[in-house]
Order: C-alpha cells, then structure tokens, then sequence
C-alpha cells in the first residue's frame, strides 16, 4: 500500500483560502486516484497534522506529509518536522512547494492576467511578496524564485516579507515608488502566497497600484501546482520505501 499523502497547509479563517487549498488537494486526488490524500493543517483549522498522520500510519503502515507552504521555515521545521518524529520510519516529510520553476511560470501568468490579460506595461516595477521567515533558508528560496521571475520577465524584481525578514512589502512599494526621478510605472505585486487569506490582504493593502492573485485560486487547481505536490510526495515516498532517511 503507498504511503498516504497527507497535505499540510498553515490554515486559515479566509473562506476563500479554505477553498483553495482544498481544490488543490482535490486536483492531486483527480491526478493520482491510486492514492489515499488526506488535509491536515499546522494552525488556525483542524484536524492538525499530528492527527491526520497518526492516522495514516495506523490505516495504511506509512504517510508522506507534503507541507502547502511554498518555502521552508517553523512550520515545516518544528511542526511538521516532530508530527513526523513520532512515527520513526513510518512517516517522512517532503519538501516544501518552492522554489520551483513552475512557480515562476504560475507567477508570470498572473502578471500577464492584470488588467484583464493586457499584462505588466514596459515602465512597471515588480515587487514579489512573499509570506516570509525568520529562518534564512526560507529569504534565500524567495530570492531563487525572484531571480527566476526576473530572468523570466527581462526586468529587476525585488523581493519581500509579510514577516520575518525584509524588506518588508509597503517598505520594498515604497522604495520602488521612490525610484529614480523621472520614472512614471506602476508598481505591481506578484504575490508569491499560496492562497488568499491573512498576508495576502496585507500585500493589499501595501500600496501598490496592483496585486496579482495568490497562486491557488478557489474555483479550480493548477495543473502545475498539482505536478509539484505529487512530485513532492514520490521523492518522499520513495526515500520512505528505500529507508534512505534512516540512514542520514
């Protein structure tokens, strides 16, 4: 039997956000019938994931907890990490969403959805807003996608936090409002954020003169945001089949 996929979001009180999440788990299960995928979340809703993979392993002997935070930080490193703890060899966390080059894509196509598909103009400045970590890895992945985005785009993007590190998103607005004298763009957030709720109404209401829409949106899963959640898990789940993570 394979391991259950249990996927992990932060969670959050935003219906819309609640909504997101869920059709992208919907999206991983129409993708891979084969597999048992159960929700679980680190904060704000239950069940928590301490439970939902207690429960796999009694189910199925084996869970592969897939966290739905686009990079690595407490929730990945303590929370997750000690729900997994528990089980010793019958339970393994996959890495987290980002980076990934289909994040940058999924970024670039929001962008070229503003203003109703007409896109980034040529003077914009591009600012991605990122949730954001204390942990220094979690800045670093942030700035991998950035560069990506930027190569992608063939302009500068400068990367923010909600929290965690900096710049900040109304200080890294503000900075690019102040940019050189003489220069009359917008500035545009792509928010790198996995669904709406608590940090993507922050970046709303940062300043700047558009927000693109959070990566997983309610109404349908994104192919490519569901490729890297099973991509997650079968590198998870074979070094759980192999027991390579019990010899590290």
């Amino acid at each position: 039997m394979a391991p259950v996929l249990v996927g992990t979001s932060h969670g959050t009180d935003d219906a819309a956000g609640r909504a997101a999440v869920r059709a992208l788990l919907d999206g991983v299960r129409a993708a891979r019938p084969d597999l048992d995928v159960r929700e679980a979340f680190v904060d704000v809703q239950t069940p928590e994931v301490e439970d939902v993979l207690g429960g796999a392993v009694t189910d199925a002997g084996a869970g592969v907890v897939v966290p739905l935070l686009l990079s690595t930080g407490y929730h990945v490193r303590h929370d997750i990490a000690r729900a997994v703890a528990v089980h010793g060899d019958a339970a393994l966390a996959a890495e987290p969403l980002g980076p990934d080059p289909r994040l940058v894509d999924l970024l670039a196509d929001r962008l070229a959805q503003l203003d109703g598909g007409a896109g980034l103009r040529p003077d914009d400045a591009v600012v991605l807003a990122a949730a954001g970590s204390s942990v220094p890895a979690a800045a670093l992945a942030v700035e991998e996608v950035a560069a990506g985005l930027a190569a992608r785009l063939g302009r500068p993007v400068t990367p923010s936090y909600g929290a965690g590190s900096q710049p900040r998103v109304p200080a890294a607005v503000a900075a690019e409002r102040a940019g050189p004298v003489g220069t009359a763009g917008r500035v545009v957030v792509a928010s790198y954020l996995l669904a709406p709720g608590y940090f993507h109404d922050r970046v709303l209401e940062a300043g700047a003169d558009a927000v693109t829409a959070p990566l997983a949106l309610p109404e349908v899963s994104d192919d490519r945001l569901v490729g890297i959640v099973i991509d997650r898990y079968e590198s998870a789940a074979e070094r759980l089949r192999s027991g390579a993570h019990a010899r590290r």
